[in-house]
């Protein structure tokens, strides 16, 4: 680790400077900025989970410059429909069977991991969705340092690129933690990071589809930016069963459906 003035501060350095920190001993040639460095531990070390920068020198950030969206006001009656975790052979098929007989997109943020094992699941099934990124393995970005996240993400943007001809242009970071080190990759791989304004309840209504649905549908506004799930544990079906009901409900409410970037640029006329 290397000190703003270029010294360089091993695990053993930063040890001593604690133990002399917390005995009230003069620290010597130590500046302030390293002072405090050292003696607060609650600080990340430069490119930990934490940090939103990565050392000293200059940085790969891409653009330069990132955007988080949960929710996007639109004049208009549109809902984003995303869908987390996949895919899976118990459910993936189903919502797309779903999505596909009500001729509705939604945006996939894909478990890179599960694209490469169930590849056959989503090849040549995504043609009017949009992919996303959501991890490697659906670790927690939150916890890992610059390094592990940017590896993790990069390893699953290719993995979604080789099976669905399209590389991901957003990501939606698991649990929606967001941590210095997921911004700093995502910058890095020019995405979007987007989570959501609205989740399915499905542990409210067990065993009440149709009950589920009217929920969502009467909770639902202009620019909604809804999180399902097509994996998970088995009362996730709930929502998932009364997908065609939610459909029918928004619609009558005058709401058309669209993928998370269709819905990101509507509101550039707004």
């Amino acid at each position: 680790m290397a000190g703003g003035d270029g010294v360089r501060w091993g695990r053993r350095t930063v040890l001593r400077g604690g133990a002399l920190l917390a005995g009230g001993t003069a620290v010597g040639a130590v500046g302030m900025s390293e002072t405090t460095y050292l003696a607060d531990r609650r600080l990340p070390l430069a490119g930990g989970p934490a940090s939103a920068t990565v050392g000293n020198r200059r940085q790969q950030v891409g653009g330069g410059a990132l955007e988080v969206v949960w929710h996007v006001p639109t004049e208009g009656r549109t809902v984003a429909l995303t869908f987390d975790d996949g895919p899976l052979p118990q459910w993936t098929p189903m919502v797309l069977d779903t999505l596909d007989e009500h001729d509705v997109p939604a945006t996939f943020f894909l478990v890179g991991q599960r694209v490469r094992r169930h590849a056959g699941l989503i090849r040549d099934r995504l043609g009017r969705h949009e992919v996303g990124n959501h991890s490697w393995r659906h670790r927690d970005l939150a916890r890992m340092d610059a390094a592990e996240v940017h590896d993790d993400l990069r390893r699953s943007h290719d993995a979604i690129t080789d099976v669905t001809g399209r590389p991901p242009r957003v990501a939606r970071p698991p649990y929606g933690h967001l941590g210095g080190a997921v911004l700093h990759a995502a910058v890095r791989l020019d995405y979007r990071l987007v989570l959501w304004s609205l989740q399915m309840v499905e542990g409210e209504f067990p065993n009440d589809p149709a009950g589920h649905a009217r929920r969502i549908v009467a909770d639902v506004v202009p620019g909604t930016i809804l999180l399902a799930h097509d994996v998970g544990a088995e009362r996730r079906q709930v929502a998932l069963r009364g997908l065609p009901a939610m459909i029918d409900g928004l619609r009558d409410r005058g709401y058309t459906f669209v993928t998370v970037s269709q819905l990101l640029r509507r509101t550039a006329a707004v």
